[in-house]
């Protein structure tokens, strides 16, 4: 894990530089892709599952190594052949791996945070799971243990796999030509996160598009029906940490309260959307059935709002990438304290730009809690090995925090209308 950090450092600066790179371009040719609130909440989503993932939090069924030394029929030495066999196999993995959470109830709500923004740009790409606790991802690399990948080339080319999926969500490039007959491409992954009924559950491959084709999930993106990003389900929020869980909430009240007893057990693995027919038809979900009717979720914030929401998303961030940098000495257990600490901050901030009624109590308490262990250990996590102002600079960001919540609570008037209309 501390080697996946190490990566991070470079990894997260390179991501807000090019999504900073798409803000600016669409800025200039006047075709803007981003919303203000809805990259906030991107990137911040981003940050809980690169925490999440530093910190190894998920439970695996059985390990890639087990696969390997029980089923490899030939041994491949670690030459440039390895190395294409092996990524070949992670792709083919991933598109059923995708193709799983699209179709299965339980395995879409580690999959649904990615498609829940209503935009299509750099930022959503970021927007991963914290939710897929279960790591039964090896299972699906058993072709690669057949062909004896060693396990370290699957470790090293796994985030660069996932990493490469990054520069195609973008709206600013077009069809690609004859590479849209071999690699995923920007306006093939445009139809997969559109709700249109053509488009809906299409182009499931990460890096080789042969994949759909084979398989029969490959769409094109027509001129005559534009793409409508998002959810039929529509998130609602700003908040990650609630997107992560919202369709995991929902099944598991449809399996309490149906009387179904067969249904109690079987909503988990039916077609994702599938509920009881009692469910349907005592608790009604709204669904989106005209996707061009669509009302994006817009929270109509101040302008300093947004800016102190960004102030946050910047602030942890760089609470983040210290996490990073010093890894190695904050050690395991306060690692999971400073996880947390990152975890309830993005909370905090998320929840006030979705003018949650008590979002400024949990800021008051993130805060509290951070000035508490700084008064407590008179050092955040090692930071005066590398600066004699870093308490200073942690105390002064809890403070302003502070002054920020309670400000925007208060005197914030289109916040506090909001919460008067929420009443």
């Amino acid at each position: 894990m501390e080697t996946y950090a190490n990566a991070l450092l470079y990894a997260i600066p390179f991501f807000i530089v090019l999504v900073l790179f798409e803000i600016a371009y669409g800025y200039f040719v006047k075709n803007q892709t981003h919303n203000a609130m809805d990259t906030i909440s991107s990137l911040s989503s981003g940050l809980t599952n690169i925490v999440k993932d530093s910190l190894g939090l998920v439970v695996i069924i059985m390990s890639y190594p087990y696969f390997l030394e029980h089923l490899a029929l030939f041994k491949i030495e670690a030459t440039w052949l390895v190395y294409i066999v092996a990524f070949i196999c992670i792709d083919f993995a991933s598109y059923w791996n995708h193709r799983l959470s699209h179709k299965i109830n339980f395995f879409w709500n580690q999959h649904v945070i990615h498609h829940s923004s209503e935009e299509f740009n750099l930022a959503c790409a970021l927007r991963q799971s914290i939710s897929n606790l279960l790591g039964y991802f090896p299972i699906l690399l058993i072709p690669a243990a057949l062909f004896g990948v060693p396990h370290e080339v699957i470790a090293l080319l796994a985030p660069i796999h996932l990493f490469a999926q990054f520069w195609y969500h973008t709206k600013h490039i077009g069809k690609l030509g004859v590479l849209e007959y071999i690699i995923v491409t920007p306006s093939q992954h445009r139809v997969h996160h559109a709700i249109n009924e053509e488009y809906i559950d299409k182009n499931l491959a990460a890096i080789f598009c042969v994949w759909d084709r084979i398989f029969g999930t490959f769409q094109e993106e027509l001129d005559d029906v534009p793409p409508v990003y998002g959810v039929l389900k529509p998130a609602s929020t700003w908040n990650p940490v609630l997107i992560n869980f919202q369709h995991i909430w929902r099944l598991t009240k449809d399996a309490w309260r149906t009387k179904y007893w067969f249904d109690k057990f079987r909503i988990w693995f039916m077609p994702t959307g599938w509920r009881p027919k009692d469910m349907a038809e005592k608790f009604p979900i709204d669904i989106i059935t005209n996707p061009y009717s669509l009302k994006k979720y817009d929270t109509k914030p101040s302008p300093f709002l947004v800016g102190w929401s960004i102030y946050q998303l910047m602030a942890t961030t760089l609470l983040m990438l210290f996490m990073f940098y010093n890894y190695a000495n904050i050690g395991f257990n306060n690692l999971l304290l400073y996880g947390l600490i990152i975890f309830l901050g993005i909370y905090a901030y998320t929840s006030t730009m979705d003018r949650m009624k008590l979002a400024w109590i949990i800021g008051l308490i993130f805060s509290c809690l951070g000035l508490f262990i700084l008064y407590k250990e008179g050092n955040w996590f090692g930071l005066n090995a590398y600066t004699a102002f870093g308490n200073y600079v942690i105390a002064l960001y809890f403070i302003s925090t502070i002054i920020g919540v309670l400000y925007i609570a208060f005197n914030d008037e289109q916040y506090r209308n909001s919460i008067l209309l929420k009443t």
